[in-house]
């Protein structure tokens, strides 16, 4: 009884695939850009659509499976639902639009290039790896752990992201503006970023960094900044223990610390104007600080060369 149960199951699985596949064939439906039309259908299983080019889904559902969309081209998904693994892997060019990702489809880009996503949202962790040229707009990710990593030329606005531990690793080349995150070490080992109207809470945040720029955001966590290069906070909000340590190049224009900013600056070479007093500045190696009032100042025998920082008050 039971070989027959699973065979008569094969026989189903192969009708029920079989079915899709026909479905997707370039000649049923083709538009008037010359894409191929998949609408309303359902897959499921191993490689459902491999090696496709020039297909528009519309209202379709990937079931269970893998590898539904890899190495494709010029795909385009529009109001689709993803529940399997790793569904876009090696595409080269594809735009996708109020889709859904499920939980179950972890991993799902992955060395691809030329993405633009827009209202979506993303319930699986360990999205977007190793690729380039994408740009997302209108997206929540509240489960983003370890996601964006070694990702080149990206573009984020109006995106929103949670339990996003490690994200952004060695990541180059990226603009981000209206950006909510809340997850610890981001943005380790970028390079070549600007970020504008955040609020970004996230303890090791911009570890080795180099060419950072950030406009007129809220940076929340203990330890930001330390060993980056070339870092320049512009008309923003900092609160966090030991911040802005061991950063070489290191400019603040018009920032605001908060009331948990102590033992600032550790052996970093700086030019920062701050618009709020500091709790206190511990042996800054270099440059010059300028802040509304200063709690402490310590210069111990700890303090490197040249040593030569100028402190002072606006008042």
């Amino acid at each position: 009884m039971c070989f027959a149960a699973v065979g008569i199951w094969l026989f189903i699985n192969w009708i029920y695939m079989d079915k899709c596949e026909k479905s997707a064939r370039p000649e049923d439906r083709v538009g008037m850009d010359g894409m191929k039309i998949v609408e309303g259908m359902e897959f499921g299983g191993e490689r459902a659509l491999f090696a496709v080019r020039d297909v528009a889904l519309k209202g379709c559902t990937f079931h269970v499976g893998e590898s539904a969309l890899k190495r494709t081209a010029n795909i385009v998904a529009e109001g689709c639902v993803f529940e399997g693994k790793y569904p876009f892997w090696h595409t080269d060019g594809f735009r996708v639009t109020d889709c859904r990702f499920t939980p179950g489809a972890r991993a799902a880009l992955w060395y691809s290039r030329g993405l633009e996503m827009k209202h979506t949202k993303v319930d699986a962790p360990k999205m977007f790896r190793e690729m380039e040229d994408l740009t997302l707009e209108d997206v929540e990710i509240p489960d983003a752990q370890e996601t964006l990593w070694s990702c080149r030329n990206v573009r984020l606005k109006n995106v929103k992201v949670a339990k996003a531990d490690y994200l952004f690793m060695h990541g180059a080349d990226i603009e981000i503006e209206d950006y909510c995150q809340q997850g610890n070490y981001s943005f380790q080992y970028c390079r070549n970023v600007v970020i504008r109207n955040a609020v970004i809470d996230s303890k090791d945040a911009f570890w080795e960094t180099e060419n950072v720029t950030i406009y007129d955001s809220e940076l929340n966590g203990e330890y930001l900044g330390w060993h980056s290069r070339n870092l320049k906070l512009v008309r923003c909000k900092i609160n966090g223990t030991q911040p802005l340590c061991y950063a070489e190049g290191l400019v603040m224009e018009d920032c605001v610390m908060g009331d948990e900013c102590d033992l600032a600056f550790e052996d970093s070479s700086l030019t920062a104007t701050v618009a709020s007093a500091i709790v206190s500045v511990k042996n800054p190696k270099s440059g010059h600080i300028k802040a509304v009032a200063i709690g402490e100042v310590i210069l111990d025998k700890n303090l490197l060369a040249p040593g030569d920082c100028v402190v002072e008050t606006m008042v």
